[in-house]
C-alpha cells in the first residue's frame, strides 16, 4: 500500500477504526498481456524526465523536508549571504494523476525521509532544484520580480508553491504565496514581556533578522545561522554559529517555548536561555515582531545518530551510557521540580551532545511525541483528541471522514476532561493562557494531574534509557513517520546489551505498555505499508488489519478513560495507576549503579 497522506487517516491514525472506504490507489495501468500500458510506460517520450542528475552550478540547494514529503527547505545559492527568511517549497500532497510520477520522484520515500544527506538523493529534491533553476532564470536574477527582491519585501515564511507536479519541469506552475497571516500572529517586541508573563529583565536583547546569515536549515523549526556584526568586531565573532529557532506555522508553540526557556532555572543538561531575540519589521501592520530567538549551538550533534554509530564501531562504553542516562534523568526531574512544567517531548531527537559530550535537552514547545513513544494513558487521551477533531483531518475529498456521531461522542469525552479544549486546539497564535490557568496547548497533557504527568514522563524516560543502553536510534523498527540514517536492529522491549539491574528499572518505568501498530503494519524497503512478517499484503489486507487493530485500541482507551473518570469522581483514583517509580527514584537508582560500577565522578 502506498505511503501518502491518505494512509494517515486510513491506517496510521485511530480514525482507521471507523474508516468506511479505502484511499485512492494509484496502480499502474497494464495492457492485455500484463505489461505497463503505453500511457504509463517509461518508453513513452512524454513520461521521460530530462534528467535527475545534479546540476553543475545550481542556483538552489535543498536542505531537507518535512510535512510528510510536501515541504522542502530551499536555499538560494546565487544570492550569496541571505537572512533565514524560510521561503520553503511546497508541492501537492497527492499527485492525483500518476503512479509513475510518485515512483520516479521517490515521493513515497520523501514521506518519511528527513535528514539532508538522504533527502538530497531523492528524485523529488533534484527535480525541485531543476525546476527552481528554470523558474529563477525566467524571473530574472535581479529586478522587481526576482528572487532577490522576494527576500527584501515578502513576509517571513512566505511559500514557493508548486501547484502541480509534472515530469517536464516546463509544465510545472509556480506561485509565491505571501504569508501575511504568519506575521500577524507574531508578538510585537514591546508587548512580549506582558504576553509571556515574564519580567522585562529576562527579555534578551534583539537583533534584526537581516543581521543574520543562514548557513543551513537543520529541521522544520531550526536552522544554523551566523550573526553579521559588521567589520568592527573581534576576530572570529562573525563566524560563530547559532541555532535560530522559528516557526512558519503554529506560532503559539514558538512563544510557549520562549516563555518556558526564559522562566526555566539554569541546569547543565537543559538548553540555556535564548541569548538574542530575532525581530523583523512587518510591512502589513507596521510592527516590529519577534520571529524567533537564538540559542547556543552544540556541534556534536544528536544522541539519536551518535548511539548507533558508536555501537556499530564497538565504541559505546557503559561509562558513557550511564553518564548520559543519569544526566538526562536529572535534567527531566529539574524541568519538573525547578522549571515547574511538564515535558511531553522526551525522545532521542530532542537530546544533543555538548562539546564536552554531555547530554543537553532541547525543544520546549510542549507539543508532545507520537503515540508509539508516549505513555499509554497519554495515548488514550491523544486517540480521543484525534477522533474528536477528525473533521479537520479528513479534508481530502478522496478520504472519507468518520461519522459525525463518532466524532461528537469522543469530543464529549474530551470536554469532560478539559473544558474549552477546542479553543486551545483551534487557535494558531499565542495567548497569555496563564490568565486562564492553562500553561500550554497540549490538550492530552493538560488533562493529567501533576502526578500523572510525572508518571508519563517516567514512561518516556524508560524508553529513552532503553535506546541509550541498547545503542539504538529508536524503540521501533521501520517507523512509518520517520526513517533514520541508522535504523534500529532490535525493538523495545528486547534486551541484548542492557545490564540486568537496569533492565528491571526500565521495565518498571514502562509499566502498562501496550503493543504498537508497527508490530503489525510496517514500512517496507520500497517505502510502502506492508503487513509485518508476510510478503507485503494487499492494500485491502493492510486496511483491514489496521481497522481491526485500531478498533481494539480505541475501545481499550475509551474503557480506561471511563474507569479513570468514575474513580476520580468517587475520590478513589490512584494517580500513579501503573505504579511507576518517581523521577527522583530513577535518578537515585542510576547514580547508585554508577557508583557500583565505578563510573561515577
Amino acid at each position: 500500500m502506498e505511503l501518502n497522506s491518505s494512509s494517515i487517516h486510513e491506517v496510521i491514525h485511530p480514525t482507521a477504526a471507523f474508516s468506511k472506504r479505502a484511499p485512492r490507489t494509484a496502480a499502474i495501468p497494464h495492457d492485455s498481456v500484463g505489461e505497463p500500458s503505453w500511457a504509463e510506460s517509461q518508453l513513452n517520450p512524454r513520461n521521460r524526465i530530462d534528467s535527475l542528475s545534479p546540476i553543475e552550478e545550481p542556483l538552489w540547494r535543498i536542505d531537507g523536508c518535512t510535512g510528510l514529503g510536501s515541504q522542502y527547505y530551499a536555499l538560494p545559492l546565487f544570492l550569496g549571504e541571505v537572512p533565514p527568511m524560510r521561503f520553503d517549497v511546497f508541492i501537492p500532497e497527492e499527485t492525483a494523476s500518476s503512479y509513475l510520477v510518485r515512483q520516479l520522484l521517490d515521493l513515497n520515500a520523501a514521506f518519511h525521509t528527513k535528514d539532508v544527506t538522504r533527502v538530497r538523493r531523492l528524485g523529488i529534491s533534484r527535480h525541485i532544484v531543476r525546476t527552481l533553476q528554470a523558474w529563477t532564470r525566467a524571473r530574472g536574477l535581479e529586478g522587481r520580480d526576482s528572487v532577490a527582491q522576494m527576500y527584501k519585501i515578502l513576509p517571513f515564511g512566505s511559500r514557493i508553491i508548486f501547484e502541480n507536479l509534472d515530469l517536464d519541469i516546463r509544465n510545472i506552475k509556480i506561485t509565491v504565496a505571501p504569508t501575511y497571516y504568519v506575521e500577524k500572529q507574531l508578538l510585537s517586541l514591546p508587548s512580549l514581556s506582558r504576553f509571556l508573563g515574564v519580567n522585562e529583565n529576562l527579555i534578551p536583547q534583539s537583533l534584526d533578522i537581516f543581521q543574520l546569515v543562514i548557513v543551513q536549515q537543520l529541521h522544520d523549526s531550526v536552522c544554523l545561522v551566523r550573526i553579521n556584526h559588521g567589520h568592527e568586531t573581534r576576530e572570529g565573532e562573525n563566524q560563530r554559529l547559532w541555532i535560530f529557532k522559528a516557526l512558519t506555522s503554529g506560532t503559539k508553540y514558538l512563544f510557549t517555548e520562549l516563555r518556558n526557556l526564559l522562566l526555566m532555572e539554569p541546569h547543565p543538561h537543559v538548553i540555556s536561555r535564548p541569548e538574542y531575540l530575532v525581530t523583523k519589521y512587518c510591512r502589513f501592520g507596521g510592527k516590529t515582531a519577534v520571529v524567533g530567538f537564538l540559542l547556543q549551538y552544540h556541534s556534536k550533534g544528536g544522541l539519536r545518530d551518535t548511539l548507533p554509530v558508536l555501537r556499530i564501531h564497538n565504541q559505546l562504553s557503559l561509562a558513557s551510557q550511564l553518564k548520559w542516562a543519569a544526566q538526562l534523568a536529572s535534567a527531566v526531574e529539574h524541568v519538573r521540580t525547578r522549571g515547574h512544567m511538564f515535558y511531553p517531548d522526551l525522545r532521542l531527537d530532542n537530546i544533543v551532545l555538548s562539546d564536552s559530550e554531555d547530554v543537553v535537552m532541547v525543544d520546549f514547545e510542549q507539543r508532545g511525541v507520537w503515540c508509539e513513544f508516549g505513555a499509554p494513558e497519554v495515548n488514550c487521551l491523544e486517540y480521543t483528541r484525534i477522533l474528536a477533531m477528525d473533521d479537520t483531518l479528513a479534508e481530502d475529498a478522496d478520504v472519507a471522514g468518520i461519522p459525525d456521531e463518532v466524532r461528537e461522542h469522543f469530543a464529549g469525552i474530551l470536554t469532560k476532561e478539559l473544558p474549552n479544549w477546542e479553543d486551545l486546539q483551534a487557535r494558531e497564535d499565542y495567548a497569555p493562557m496563564f490568565e486562564g490557568g492553562y500553561s500550554s496547548y497540549n490538550v492530552p497533557w493538560l488533562c493529567l494531574s501533576p502526578v500523572e504527568q510525572e508518571a508519563a514522563e517516567v514512561y518516556m524516560l524508560g524508553r529513552v534509557l532503553w535506546c541509550i543502553f541498547e545503542g539504538q536510534s529508536a524503540p521501533q523498527l521501520a517507523a512509518v513517520w520517520q526513517s533514520y540514517r541508522w535504523e534500529p536492529e532490535i525493538e523495545f522491549p528486547e534486551y541484548r546489551r542492557t545490564p540486568a539491574q537496569l533492565r528491571d528499572l526500565i521495565d518498571r518505568c514502562t509499566r502498562g505498555r501496550r503493543g504498537n501498530l508497527s508490530g503489525l503494519i510496517t514500512r517496507s524497503a520500497k517505502s510502502e505499508l506492508v503487513l509485518r512478517g508476510r510478503d507485503g499484503g494487499s492494500t485491502e489486507e493492510v486496511l483491514a488489519a489496521a481497522q481491526q487493530w485500531w478498533s481494539v485500541e480505541v475501545k481499550a482507551a475509551e474503557e480506561f478513560l471511563r474507569m479513570r473518570r468514575e474513580k476520580k469522581d468517587a475520590g478513589q483514583w490512584n494517580e500513579n495507576y501503573y505504579d511507576r517509580p518517581t523521577l527522583r527514584e530513577v535518578v537515585d537508582e542510576l547514580e547508585a549503579f554508577r557508583v557500583q560500577m565505578g563510573t561515577a565522578k
